[in-house]
């Protein structure tokens, strides 16, 4: 869309995106995070297309944990779309014991949904977000945050920033999707 309407990043509103990891090991591999890792090219092409941009990386999803304490309860409460997530939950569980060695699941896609209505929920800093194409690093984000000024001009010149989230209130964030969860 940003290739083939040069008025996309004016008429879009806002792009809230799950993606990156911004200065914390990837989940992929090291250095990048599975949606940026899927295609690179485009993630870079999305960061810097001037759109109003909010990038939640798994440095802050990693702070919101669904525990098995928090499982139990949705499995014993009348909602029926939290019943439902407690079934297909076991898959999700086992792996985050055996990747991460914890006793809960990382809430991705629910905290950046949150991001998206309730954006007073998490701090941001701001910067210029480009993805590594290629290499070893391939996948990785990048953000400068525009406080060093550099005399010679770069692929990072000139960019657009873009809003990334760096902390979250995770215990309100929890609460939200256990609330919803629990009244569906």
């Amino acid at each position: 869309a940003v290739q083939l309407d040069p008025e996309f990043s004016k008429n879009v509103g806002q792009i809230v995106l799950l993606g990156g990891s911004f200065a914390v090991n990837g989940n992929v591999n090291p250095a990048s995070e599975a949606n940026i890792f899927g295609d690179p090219e485009a993630a870079d092409i999305v960061f810097t297309c001037g759109a109003d941009i909010i990038a939640v990386g798994i440095n802050v999803t990693h702070q919101v944990v669904m525990t098995a304490d928090d499982r139990d309860k949705l499995a014993s409460s009348n909602g029926k779309l939290g019943q439902y997530l407690c079934k297909i939950l076991d898959l999700y569980y086992s792996y985050h014991l055996d990747a991460y060695e914890i006793k809960g699941v990382y809430l991705h896609d629910p905290t950046t949904i949150i991001a998206a209505f309730l954006p007073s929920l998490f701090t941001y800093t701001e910067g210029v977000v480009r993805v590594q194409t290629d290499g070893i690093t391939r996948g990785l984000t990048l953000l400068y945050n525009n406080q060093k000024r550099f005399e010679e001009e770069t692929e990072w010149s000139d960019k657009p920033s873009v809003k990334v989230a760096v902390t979250v209130d995770a215990p309100a964030v929890l609460k939200l999707i256990m609330d919803r969860l629990m009244e569906s």
